[in-house]
């Protein structure tokens, strides 16, 4: 199974659409998104997404349970500050990771296959004994210049960086 990671999208409309897209061809099954969508306006930008998509909060969004019910008419969920879920058989953890202390302590358990969150703007992947960490950068692009989504095979584990035009 293809899953798609992003976070930060912020109010970067274009940058929204442009991922969305993307992850359309690359064919995903399924979009973690780490949060940081900033207001409710921007949930019409993500309808297109044909992969169903699970979202957290972050620490910059507004109107949260006008963003949770937008998105759930859309069929998307996203709630909370955390999710704990598990897809093709691989256990997720999903949060922003203004929360360093979660953060740190969803890492160090052990527990789980895959840890994915955002806030930093940075991408990075890396092992931590048997969990792989992933932070797929910002779709935005506002921090760091690059726009970047990330695509995980939840067979290998292996995670492919792409970076949006």
């Amino acid at each position: 199974m293809f899953v798609g990671l992003i976070a930060d999208t912020h109010d970067r409309l274009p940058y929204i659409k442009r991922a969305v897209d993307r992850l359309n061809e690359e064919d995903v099954e399924a979009v973690l998104h780490a949060g940081d969508y900033i207001a409710p306006f921007v949930v019409k930008y993500f309808k297109p997404l044909k992969a169903r998509m699970i979202g957290v909060f972050g620490n910059n969004d507004s109107m949260k349970r006008t963003l949770t019910e937008t998105f759930s008419e859309l069929g998307f969920s996203v709630n909370s500050y955390f999710r704990s879920l598990e897809l093709d058989g691989r256990r997720f953890a999903l949060t922003h990771g203004d929360e360093e202390e979660l953060l740190r302590s969803l890492i160090d358990s052990g527990y789980y296959d895959v840890v994915v969150y955002g806030h930093t703007h940075k991408m990075e992947t890396y092992m931590r004994g048997e969990t792989l960490v992933v932070n797929p950068g910002e779709v935005c692009g506002y921090l760091t210049n690059k726009s970047t989504i990330a695509i995980l095979n939840t067979e290998t584990l292996e995670v492919r960086t792409v970076l949006l035009k």
